[in-house]
Formats: structure tokens, C-alpha cells, sequence
């Protein structure tokens, strides 16, 4: 089970996430969304794939700010979850992806692994943020099947 947490103020990362899912699936995994994600409710012995977008200075989306509180708060173990981040930025923007690195960090600290560096996607780019992601995607699968 993939855990996809999404953090989305605009739009463009929970469209980015659904496309991923998606994919997932078609690719024989089982995914679930969680618009607004809940530490009490997620396991942490499935893979967590947080998707944001940065907002603002360097902010977190309004609906994954309570779970980020929750991470920096709560003193809980996570040394058996496995993660990735995908996180959409603007360049122009010296906080250029700070949500996804901020997620990033709060999870290891509670002892989570990253499966693999955060993809940072620069939406002043020409290519699609999500065709981004899809194209990132099986480096992702390839670190899930080589720890199942």
C-alpha cells in the first residue's frame, strides 16, 4: 500500500497526485489520497509518498499544515516507514521547494527513510508538473519492490 499525502493550496499537487495514483494502480500497487492527511490515521509500515506544493515564502499548503504540526509535536516512531517527496516549486523564489524539504525533514526526524532524494519540480518549466512526476515515478516503484 502506497500512502500518498497531498498538500495542495491551488490545485496543481493534488492533480499531480491523482495522476500518480493512477499510475500506481495501473501498475498493480494499491494507493489511497489523502486530501487532508492525518497522522493518527495512516500506517507506518506502508510507503508514504507526500505530494506539495510550496506556498507563499516557502509555506506549506493549508491542508497538510495540521499534519506537519502533528510530526513536529508528537514524539512518534517512525523508523519502519519508508517515503518520497514530490514537491512543485517556483525558482524564481529563494524558498524554492521548502515545503517537500520541511515534510522531508520532519519525517526523519521521527526516524522515517527516504526511499529516494525529493523530486523538486519547477513549475516555470515548460514540462507538465505531472508528467514530471510520472516520468520520476518507476525510479520510485524500483525502491518500493527492492524493500518488499
Amino acid at each position: 500500500m502506497i500512502e500518498i499525502l497531498v498538500g495542495s493550496q491551488m490545485g496543481a499537487a493534488e492533480y499531480v497526485a491523482e495522476q500518480v495514483a493512477e499510475t500506481l494502480v495501473q501498475a498493480g500497487y494499491e494507493a489511497k489520497l489523502h486530501l487532508q492527511p492525518d497522522l493518527d490515521q495512516l500506517n507506518p509500515t506502508h510507503v508514504w509518498l507526500v505530494i506539495t506544493s510550496t506556498y507563499g515564502a516557502g509555506d506549506l499548503p493549508d491542508n497538510i499544515q495540521p499534519f506537519a504540526d502533528q510530526l513536529a509535536q508528537d514524539r512518534c516512531d517512525l523508523t519502519t516507514l519508508s517515503f518520497a517527496v514530490i514537491t512543485l516549486g517556483d525558482s524564481s523564489y529563494d524558498t524554492f521547494c521548502q515545503a517537500g524539504r520541511t515534510l522531508s525533514q520532519l519525517l526523519q526526524q521521527q526516524g522515517a527513510e527516504p526511499l529516494l532524494s525529493n523530486l523538486e519540480i519547477d513549475v516555470l518549466t515548460e514540462a507538465l508538473p505531472e508528467d514530471q512526476a510520472l516520468c520520476w515515478l518507476p525510479q520510485l516503484i524500483g525502491r518500493i519492490k527492492k524493500g518488499e
